[in-house]
């Protein structure tokens, strides 16, 4: 049986490889000097090894690639924590009561994820320019909410369904309100649920670019994408500044990962399971 297999180790290596080779080639560019970076010659190595490009990208005279750290920090963690707040709730009431409208409600959030995330621009333009948000990290946190909310809701409710309604009653025998047993007794089952939903909320914002760029206006505003790409101008690219900035930006989403590891790992693989 594992010889017949060979095959399907042979592409999981493959597709590995495929997917692993670009975050390496970024990597073996960010210590390249600007030479070889810019050479004609295809080596995947640096044939002088430099640190320079780090050291120019974190010591920027400004300091704003800090003020950018910050920025993107801010705002992941405020649409982590907001987007955790509406989807737990929201997903509790879809998984454990019965109300008028209940399943329209949960195809529209359904639907919601079958349109590119594009398309939401221009109302959510509009709508934060009514509020006032524009350029502003309230807009930003709440347009990102938007985009994360519905996921979470959908992730949460299966968590939330594998929940034996038996340990809820008994909550309830012994006191405790709707709320009490939902803060003391569903959501600590619903731990590594809970920890997917809000990696993927701090993922949302700290990666995502197209928002970002059309909210905000003003660098001293400007999260990590959009100030990576000040390092393309009109005449050229400043491809081994770019390649630093860009590993030094996923650094804090690996610390992260690697910090809620076992939960996440286990939340990705218990939450189809009911019982």
């Amino acid at each position: 049986m594992q010889q017949s297999n060979w095959w399907v180790h042979l592409l999981l290596l493959l597709a590995s490889a495929i997917a692993v080779f670009p975050v390496l080639w970024i990597l073996s560019t960010s210590f390249k000097p600007r030479a070889e970076v810019f050479s004609t010659e295809l080596d995947f190595l640096p044939k002088t090894f430099t640190w320079e490009n780090y050291v120019h990208v974190l010591t920027r005279s400004d300091g704003i690639f800090w003020q950018w750290m910050g920025n993107s920090l801010l705002v992941a963690v405020f649409t982590a924590l907001i987007g955790l707040a509406l989807s737990t709730t929201a997903a509790y009431a879809l998984s454990r009561f019965r109300f008028a409208g209940r399943g329209a409600f949960h195809y529209g959030i359904f639907l919601t994820q079958m349109f590119p995330g594009a398309l939401l621009i221009v109302p959510l333009y509009k709508l934060v320019d009514s509020l006032g948000l524009l350029n502003h990290y309230l807009g930003l946190i709440l347009a990102y909410c938007t985009v994360a909310v519905p996921f979470s809701v959908m992730m949460l409710k299966s968590f939330f369904d594998t929940i034996p309604y038996e340990l809820e009653e008994a909550a309830r025998v012994d006191g405790l309100s709707h709320f009490g047993t939902f803060y003391r007794v569903v959501l600590p089952l619903s731990l590594p649920g809970i920890t997917v939903t809000a990696f993927y909320s701090f993922i949302t914002a700290w990666n995502e670019f197209l928002i970002a760029l059309t909210f905000m206006s003003d660098q001293n505003m400007y999260t990590l994408p959009i100030g990576l790409q000040q390092f393309v101008n009109q005449f050229n690219t400043d491809w081994h500044y770019m390649a630093a900035g860009a590993i030094i930006v996923t650094l804090p989403i690996l610390l992260v990962f690697l910090i809620a590891q076992r939960y996440i790992i286990s939340g990705l693989t218990s939450g189809g399971t009911k019982g």
